[in-house]
């Protein structure tokens, strides 16, 4: 059975002309999925000809597998190829799904058909087919290493001149997230121009935005810092308040002491920050950070520190006021001792 591809792989294809007649596009990282097929449609079909032969088609009950198949059947007109996105395939059902493999069996040469997927069952025989034929395309959330090359390969496109430690600083103060990163980016791009962006115009335009907001609070709690990082929270409440924003606090929280406390046992022993990005799979400025942010607490301090924000956690979900609690859970967290 051949691997899935990556997004990647399918865009090398499309600069050279040769997109497969079918493909699925599944996965979480729909950010990712959605710049792909923009590039697709931008490429594959000339805008002349974009009208009639390009269509985006929605798995919904009143779409028959029939009606997919037929359209795709069609040829092209004043163009060399025809594309049809099936957006949700998720919604079909298996019956409908299943009236769909004859047409993979035998595709047309002249179009291309990608199916997009949230959710996808690799048992059934309709995903299976894609596996089979190598036209599975994974489009997952980027991870370590991913991130900084993605930043790159976007800056190129945008023609940004950024510097290394500016995209670390980027990453470091955003996160993860394409589509968070993408709009910096492009804030980057409409201040700076073609200027060459250090960390200091990066901080710069990062400290206007709520994603630097919350990595400050988080890194003062990590150094243990009450006063500045009560001031922080009252500054990100006065923009926020809401509850689903004081979860979204807890849950980075606990995933910064939880990291902290993996660093603990490596710094204490003699490791660097290169073991710390080895064995956490994190960059190696965010394992520096580590490093220096768990010479300020005990291991005791962190198992209590996760067991304050379990607790946090479940008040909140019970009906507490987001505000006054999350005060508390940056003073007890701050300043707390065995």
């Amino acid at each position: 059975m051949a691997r899935d591809l990556l997004p990647e792989e399918v865009l090398e294809r499309l600069e050279k002309g040769r997109l497969e007649p079918y493909y699925l596009f599944y996965g979480p990282g729909e950010f990712r999925m959605e710049r792909v097929l923009d590039r697709i449609r931008a490429t594959y079909i000339p805008e002349a000809a974009r009208d009639f032969n390009l269509e985006i088609l929605y798995a919904e009950k009143k779409l028959d597998p029939e009606e997919i198949t037929g359209r795709a059947r069609s040829l092209p007109f004043m163009a060399s190829n025809r594309l049809i996105i099936v957006r949700r395939t998720e919604a079909f059902t298996a019956e409908k799904l299943a009236k769909l493999l004859p047409y993979l069996e035998d595709p047309t040469e002249t179009t291309c058909l990608i199916f997009t997927a949230a959710k996808t069952n690799f048992n059934t025989l309709f995903y299976k087919k894609f596996r089979q034929t190598g036209r599975a395309v994974a489009f997952e959330e980027l991870k370590g290493k991913q991130v900084g090359a993605w930043i790159r390969r976007i800056a190129e496109d945008m023609d940004l001149d950024l510097d290394r430690e500016a995209q670390e600083v980027l990453q470091e103060v955003v996160g993860n997230r394409m589509r968070d990163l993408h709009g910096e980016l492009e804030k980057l791009r409409v201040r700076h121009g073609r200027s060459r962006i250090g960390a200091k115009e990066v901080r710069e335009l990062a400290v206007q935005s709520r994603s630097f907001t919350i990595f400050e609070l988080v890194n003062h709690i990590s150094l243990r810092n009450v006063s500045p990082a009560l001031a922080v929270l009252t500054r990100f409440q006065e923009e926020e308040g809401a509850r689903e924003a004081a979860l979204g606090i807890i849950g980075m929280l606990n995933r910064q002491i939880r990291l902290l406390w993996q660093t603990k046992p490596i710094s204490s022993s003699g490791g660097s920050a290169q073991d710390v990005a080895r064995r956490l799979a994190v960059p190696p400025f965010a394992a520096r950070r580590l490093m220096e942010q768990s010479r300020h607490w005990r291991e005791e301090d962190l198992e209590q520190g996760l067991r304050i924000l379990y607790a946090a956690d479940g008040r909140l979900k019970s009906g507490s006021r987001p505000n006054p609690l999350l005060e508390a859970l940056v003073v007890d967290l701050c300043t707390l001792s065995g």
